[in-house]
């Protein structure tokens, strides 16, 4: 193909070839995960009737237009991930979640090929619908719902607590829907269970463990942060009950992994104590003043600084390489108050890498998706410049070189055509 000046397309050939040591899938990867796909009605799974595993919302949106706005997609679900596959490019297999957007240039049709504005890129393979989602619960719930996989079928991911107690305007994270996701699937009448209760969540993992033929090999225990209680329960306990009970009724079917705020040392040890092998208290964004400003609620109740210092206590707990903290790649440079260029926000950024990994902690991160019921993606629609995330990953695996650190663990196996991470390329390229 040649570039075609002023256009998306010429935009992703431009960069794919001032940046070679950056593979071409990961350059479309994270032009898509920036940007989301439309997709033609007859490219729409059958929900859990179907052939197609269906998009399960698991904790946020990931889409850049609400429900309401979604057209077929939002009563015909798109697939939970695709895979892009040959094609012009003669792309390696490369995993990609699925964030809808109906005015998107890139365009999934019913012969299952992306095109990106009405030319053929690459053509997509879709996730097959496992077997445990044909099975319900006791109480009629599906699995889908309360157990959910990505990664295509490698990680168990179990939101237990659909809603956040950083709560409004002066405490939420600017780039996050997890607490809108909530209600606009309520409003749609769809199930989506605030607080998942515990045997339903064993019941799930049974019927998965049942029927998945060795493909999970993870679960990630997450939901919204606890600033207060739930069921009369502080974080850590909330989190590590289910964690105490999987590991008891499956001991070591799977790397068992927690999403949750930077704990104090002891609610970590907690962590590791009810049987969690690794941790992920992100920390969202590197900056002092863009952390304050985008995490208020973080900033308010723990401190950015006591929020690395916990993350570094953790890493005495878990082992550093056990300890994961992510970033929104991309919200460095989002309006109002982001940097003004490209090269600040990558500084600011590898500065951080560096601070981690110096201490043997390597952050991983995902591709901002800009969400538009959220302050961040209302004002930046298109998200951050496609530039700023190729180059992310070239500086990312020069940090994680530098710093002679290995690939993080519980994300399957790195390197392109094998990773399954979908949120970002970081694993294709490493």
């Amino acid at each position: 193909m040649s570039a075609t000046v002023g256009t998306r397309t010429g935009l992703v050939e431009e960069l794919i070839a001032c940046y070679p040591e950056v593979p071409p899938e990961a350059v479309l990867k994270e032009d898509l995960l920036r940007t989301g796909i439309a997709f033609d009605d007859d490219a729409l799974t059958d929900n859990l009737d179907g052939a197609v595993k269906p998009k399960s919302y698991f904790i946020f949106s990931f889409d850049q237009k609400p429900l309401t706005e979604l057209g077929a997609a939002a009563t015909q679900r798109p697939p939970e991930e695709i895979a892009l596959t040959g094609g012009p490019w003669e792309l390696q297999r490369t995993i990609v979640s699925v964030r809808v957007n109906p005015e998107s240039p890139y365009r999934v049709d019913r012969e299952l090929r992306l095109s990106l504005e009405g030319r053929h890129l690459t053509d997509v393979a879709l996730p097959p619908m496992p077997e445990y989602y044909r099975h319900a619960l006791a109480n009629g719930k599906t699995v889908m719902e309360t157990a959910p996989t990505i990664e295509w079928g490698y990680l168990i991911y179990l939101t237990v607590l659909r809603l956040c107690q950083y709560f409004g305007a002066h405490e939420e994270c600017g780039f996050c829907d997890i607490n809108h996701n909530w209600r606009q699937h309520k409003k749609a009448g769809r199930p989506y269970t605030g607080v998942k209760p515990v045997e339903d969540v064993l019941e799930a993992l049974e019927l998965i463990d049942r029927f998945d033929d060795g493909a999970t090999h993870a679960y990630t225990l997450t939901g919204g942060s606890v600033t207060s209680t739930v069921d009369g329960l502080a974080e850590a306990d909330f989190y590590g009950r289910y964690a105490q009970e999987i590991e008891e009724r499956f001991p070591g079917r799977w790397i068992g992994k927690v999403v949750a705020q930077a704990l104090p040392k002891a609610d970590a040890q907690r962590f590791k104590d009810y049987g969690i092998s690794i941790y992920h208290p992100n920390y969202e964004v590197w900056d002092k003043r863009l952390f304050s400003l985008i995490s208020p609620g973080k900033e308010r109740y723990v401190g950015r600084e006591e929020w690395h210092r916990r993350i570094l206590d953790a890493a005495e707990v878990f082992g550093p390489s056990n300890v994961i903290p992510n970033f929104v790649a991309g919200v460095e440079l989002a309006r109002p108050f982001g940097f003004e260029t490209i090269d600040e926000a990558i500084a600011s950024t590898v500065e951080g890498l560096d601070y981690f990994m110096s201490h043997g902690v390597a952050p991983r991160f995902t591709t901002w998706c800009p969400e538009p019921t959220t302050p961040l993606g209302r004002d930046n629609p298109d998200g951050a410049p496609l530039e700023y995330h190729v180059r992310l990953l070239g500086k990312y695996r020069e940090a994680l070189s530098r710093h002679g650190l290995k690939p993080p663990p519980g994300y399957g196996e790195p390197g392109l055509g094998k990773a399954v991470f979908s949120v970002s390329s970081f694993m294709d390229v490493l």
